[in-house]
C-alpha cells in the first residue's frame, strides 16, 4: 500500500488567492479592505514566528494588520483597555490575541472582553457555545483548517469510528464537536487516558493534536487508517509531528505531513474567518 500525503499548503495557498480576490471585488465597489488587530505579549520566540506567518497571509490576501507587540510587563487592565478600543473601532474587523500569554495575564477574562463578531480565533464562549449546539459561526481556525482538508480530499467522517487525541479547547475539544456534528462517532483521548493503544487500534481516522513527538505509531493503528497529524514539536532541530510519519509509509492509507499539513490550513482559515466577520459587519455599515 502506498501512503497518500495530505497536503495542505497548496490548498491554503488556493483558499489566500480567493480571499484576495473577494476583498479586491470589495475595494473596486469602494469600499474599506478588511482589518485584523493582532496581540503579542512578550518575546515568546515561537508565538514571533506564528504572528509573522499571521502577517504575511494578511498581506497576501489583502487584508490590513494591526500589530500590537507588548512588553512582558503589561497588565490585566492594559491588555482589556486595549480590547476594549479595538472593539469599537471600526475599521477593526478581527481581534487576535497571540496564545501562549505571559503566566500573569489569565486568557479567559481576555478572550471573553472580545466582541464575539470580531473574536476570529472562535474562543469566545459566545462562539465555543454555539458550535456546542451545532451552530458553526465562528469556528476556531485549526479544527476548521483540518474539516476543509477533508472536504478537499472528499473524506467523509459520517458513521466511522475516529479517534481524537489531545482535549485542548484550542484544537481537541472544537475538532470533536465538529465530528460530532457530522455524525462522526468520536473517541476523545487525553493526558488521564489509560493504554492509549486500545482505542487508536480500533479507529478508522485519527485526528492527533498533543505535540508529542512520534506519539502515534504503527503497532498502535490498523492498517488503512488515515491520520490528521495537528501536533508539532521537535526532535534534533527538525520539525516533527505526533504521528510516526516515516514508519507509518505503506501502512497508512493516509496522512497529513508536519510541516506542510495542517499548519498552513491554520493560517488560512484565520484569513476566511476575518473575511466572514468582515461582511458580516459591511453588511451592516451600508
Amino acid at each position: 500500500m502506498e501512503t497518500k500525503i495530505l497536503w495542505g499548503k497548496e490548498l491554503a495557498q488556493e483558499t489566500i488567492e480567493r480571499i484576495a480576490r473577494e476583498v479586491q471585488n470589495f475595494q473596486e465597489e469602494g469600499k474599506r479592505s478588511p482589518g485584523l488587530a493582532v496581540i503579542l505579549v512578550g518575546n515568546d520566540p515561537a508565538s514571533q514566528i506564528y504572528v509573522s506567518h499571521k502577517e504575511r497571509a494578511c498581506e497576501k490576501a489583502g487584508i490590513h494588520s494591526m500589530g500590537y507587540r507588548l512588553p512582558s510587563s503589561t497588565s490585566m487592565d492594559e491588555m482589556l483597555n486595549l480590547i476594549d478600543q479595538l472593539n469599537q473601532r471600526e475599521e477593526v474587523d478581527g481581534i487576535l490575541v497571540q496564545l501562549p500569554l505571559p503566566s500573569h495575564l489569565d486568557p479567559s477574562p481576555i478572550i471573553e472582553a472580545i466582541d464575539p463578531v470580531k473574536d476570529v480565533d472562535g474562543f469566545h464562549p459566545l462562539n465555543m457555545g454555539k458550535l456546542a449546539l451545532g451552530e458553526e459561526d465562528i469556528v476556531p481556525c485549526t479544527p476548521k483548517g483540518v474539516m476543509a482538508l477533508l472536504d478537499h480530499y472528499g473524506i467523509e467522517v459520517e458513521g466511522q469510528e475516529v479517534v481524537v487525541v489531545g482535549a485542548s479547547n484550542i484544537v481537541g475539544k472544537p475538532l470533536s464537536l465538529l465530528l460530532v456534528n457530522r455524525m462522526a462517532t468520536v473517541t476523545v483521548c487525553h493526558i488521564k487516558t489509560q493504554e492509549l493503544a486500545l482505542h487508536t487500534q480500533k479507529a478508522q481516522i485519527i485526528f492527533t493534536a498533543t505535540g508529542v513527538a512520534h506519539l502515534i505509531k504503527k503497532e498502535m493503528v490498523p492498517q488503512g487508517v488515515i491520520i490528521f497529524d495537528i501536533g508539532i514539536s521537535r526532535i534534533n532541530g527538525k520539525i516533527v509531528g505526533d504521528a510516526d510519519f516515516e514508519g507509518l509509509q505503506g501502512w497508512a492509507n493516509a496522512i497529513t505531513p508536519v510541516p506542510g499539513g495542517v499548519g498552513p490550513m491554520t493560517v488560512a482559515m484565520l484569513m476566511v474567518n476575518t473575511l466572514e466577520a468582515y461582511k458580516k459587519r459591511i453588511n451592516q455599515e451600508t
